[in-house]
Order: structure tokens, then sequence, then C-alpha cells
């Protein structure tokens, strides 16, 4: 989950749509975050902390060639990677319904570093076994853990972001650490693919566990600010994980373009969780490419996120969230349906870099919106309410993506999703999300 990214949104009500009676009660969150006059580079906290998350990520992205092209090399089944890729999702929503309260809870440094750790241990055994003799099935066993544990990273890093900045340098945060993360994201592809074809995938996955190290070690260093009490809560109060879960779908679902986004979304992450292993049985498969040419495909498909991360904040300010995230999402179909037409590499290539730039610029304008709209003590809530929702059928979606391919090709069945995608983009309009104005 990695796919949700950060830009700036107006927590106005002109700006983000009409507010219901419900929505009224927390308005604006309120803003508790730091008043730092300074430049970002010249903040010591978010410096590391920015270092760590871009080293987590040229790591991790090696997982993220890596571990489908274990499955495709033992089983060269795309069914077999989409399998996994659902069962890793469904570890992630499950633990998106858990997450939000433990991070409202829990000391968020913490946390995060016991995250990184957890994921260094798991995927370092991997290359471990692989030197004895290669198991499938711990990647089932691995991948599903990895998955739950980055969810409760995931959530505490998008709680802890606004109390490393203000308000006010939340875009310009939100964008440099998109930025840079995609940057790693060019970087880690096409190391992972040189890695895997001298040296086997499970290689690759060794690197992505040293990079949790790292970024634990840093992540140590890094002085968070105290957040604010929850004032909605009484001395010593501790309300059961459903009662929270509500808590945190009530908010979204009193505020008018929040509510329209979880539904949107979760069609849109059903149709679009299985494209990273489709677009490598492509290359593989249809195309008979080898594994350099795979890492150097999502490589130059990463520069995409790069160019989305530096133009999502002048774009949504001179267009508004409204028409960037719906047209961004209409140009996510677009490309999607382009890519089983695809019959050379260099169209691939251009066609991921396009769908990877509007996904985050439309998630930029997505988490950017809960960031500055949610009171701080409901963050971790709402967020992992939003998550658990926008991905609760996106597992199902993977395997039915995946089954497809391997059964009518990538063609049909990335047209058709395409296509739905951009009914997505289309059934905005007639949404709040249609009137949210400028920032």
């Amino acid at each position: 989950m990695t796919g949700e990214a950060t830009d700036h949104a107006a927590a106005t009500a002109d700006g983000t749509g009409p507010m219901t009676h419900g929505a009224r009660d927390t308005g604006r969150a309120a803003d508790h975050s730091p008043k730092d006059g300074r430049p970002l580079w010249r903040q010591r906290d978010f410096g590391v902390f920015w270092a760590a998350q871009t080293l987590s990520v040229l790591g991790d992205s090696f997982a993220l060639v890596a571990l489908p092209l274990l499955v495709l090399e033992a089983t060269g089944s795309i069914a077999r990677m989409g399998l996994l890729t659902a069962v890793g999702g469904a570890a992630a929503v499950l633990a998106a319904v858990f997450a939000g309260t433990v991070v409202d809870r829990v000391d968020r440094r913490r946390l995060l570093i016991g995250c990184d750790l957890v994921r260094m241990v798991l995927y370092g055994l991997v290359p471990l076994v692989w030197l004895i003799d290669p198991q499938i099935w711990l990647l089932y066993v691995v991948l599903p853990v990895c998955e739950a544990v980055g969810m409760f990273f995931a959530v505490g890093y998008v709680t802890v972001v606004r109390s490393l900045v203000g308000t006010e340098q939340l875009t310009e945060a939100n964008g440099r650490l998109n930025a840079t993360a995609a940057a790693a994201g060019v970087l880690g592809p096409l190391c992972a693919g040189m890695v895997a074809a001298w040296s086997g995938p499970a290689a690759a996955v060794g690197v992505d566990a040293a990079s949790f190290g790292v970024s634990a070690a840093l992540v140590a260093f890094v002085r968070f600010r105290p957040r604010p009490a929850d004032d909605a809560r009484g001395a010593g109060e501790r309300p059961g994980l459903w009662r929270d879960l509500r808590t945190g779908v009530g908010f979204l679902y009193r505020h008018p373009v929040l509510r329209a986004l979880t539904v949107l979304l979760c069609g849109f992450s059903f149709l679009t969780l299985g494209l990273n292993d489709l677009v490598i049985y492509h290359l593989k498969h249809d195309l008979g490419r080898d594994d350099g040419t795979v890492g150097t495909v999502m490589a130059l498909g990463a520069l995409g996120t790069i160019t989305g991360a530096l133009l999502v904040a002048r774009v949504r300010r001179r267009l508004g969230f409204g028409r960037t995230w719906t047209g961004a999402v209409a140009v996510c179909g677009l490309a999607f349906a382009g890519l089983g037409w695809a019959t050379d590499v260099p169209a691939v290539a251009l066609l991921s870099a396009a769908f990877l730039a509007c996904v985050g610029m439309s998630g930029t304008c997505s988490m950017s919106l809960r960031q500055e709209v949610t009171p701080e003590p409901l963050l971790g809530r709402v967020t992992s309410a939003f998550w658990t929702l926008q991905y609760s059928v996106a597992p199902i979606g993977a395997a039915v993506l995946t089954w497809a391919a391997e059964r009518r090709g990538t063609t049909p069945v990335a047209l058709t999703a395409g296509a739905c995608c951009v009914l997505i983009a289309v059934a905005a309009l007639f949404t709040p999300i249609r009137r949210a104005g400028r920032a």
C-alpha cells in the first residue's frame, strides 16, 4: 500500500465540497502540528525521516520485482502470481481493521521501528531458504505477514508526517517524500532486474531485507513531537476495536468527498491491484523478455511516479481537487487499456509511466485531504477505516484479473479493466468530488 501518495488538499468547506451536519462537528482538523518556518531541508527530524523512507522504498522495490519473478520462475503461472498478490492484499486489508486503533494508542516511533525490524527478519528468511532448497510455500507465509505489518507501518507513516511539519508545509513534505520515493523506485527495479538476472530473484529479496534494517536505524534518531490528547475520550477510556473502526467509518461517511472517494477507490483498487503481475507476465510471456528487461521497464515506469509527485501540487492549485483527481483516474484507465495492446518494450514502459504518474496524483490528493480534514486524535482510525474499505475487495480483483489473463490473454483483460477505470472517473462527476474546489 504502499500505493497511495500525498498532495496539498485544502480542508475548507468550499475546497472539499459541502459539509454535512455530521462533518460540521469536526470541521477542519485543529492544527496541532508545529509551525516551523524553516525550509524542510533544514529540519533535522524531517530530513532523517525522509532518508529512512527513501532507503526503505529503494529496497522494497526489489521485492516488488523479485517476488513475482520467484513465483513465475517456479510455476510459469500468472494465476499463481496473482494468488500471491491476493493473499498479501487480503492480509493487508485484515490488518487495516486493527491498524488505526493500534496507531492511535501506541508510541508511533516504536511502532515504525518494530515494523521495519519484523520485515527485515522475514524477508531475510527467503534468500537463506533459497540457498538450501527453494520453497514456494514460504512466500505465501512471508508476504502476507509482511503486508500486514506494512499496513501498520503505512498507517503510522501517514499520521506522523503532520507531526514533523506544519500544515502549511504538508504539501511540500508529501511531495518530497513521494518524489524521492519514486526516484528510489526507479533505481530499485532496475537494480533488482540486474541482480535477479545475475544472482537470482532471491538475492534481490535479501537486499529488501537489509533496507528495512537501515530504515529502522534511521527512524530511531527521529524525534517525533508529542501528539495532543484525544478530547473525545474520557481519561483512561479504551473503546473496543469495532467502536474504533466505526468511529473512522463514521467520519468518512459524514464527509461527502471522503465518502465518495472511499466508494470509488474501492472499485479502482479491485481493478488495478494485479496490474504489476499483468505487466511482468506480459513482458515475460507475451513478449519473451528476460528479468533484466522487466526491471528496466519497471524502473522507467516509476519515472511516472516522480513526475506525478512533482506536478500534483501545481496541478491541484490550478484545477482544484475534483478535476485533478477525476482527470488522473481517467488517464489511468486509458493507460491500463493500452498496456494489453503494447507489443514492444518502450510502449509498455511509457504506458506504465503514465499510469503510475496519475495513480500518484490521484492518491496524493486523497491522502492529503484526509490528513488535513481529520482531527489529529482520529487520524489513525480514519486512515485505517479508509484503507480497509478501499482495499476490501482488491485481493479478489487481483486474483480475478490474473486468472482471466492466463485464460483469455492480457489484451482483453487490460482493455476491460482500463475501460472500467474510465467509468469510475465518469461516475465521480456525479458525486461531491466534482464540486471540490480549488486549493
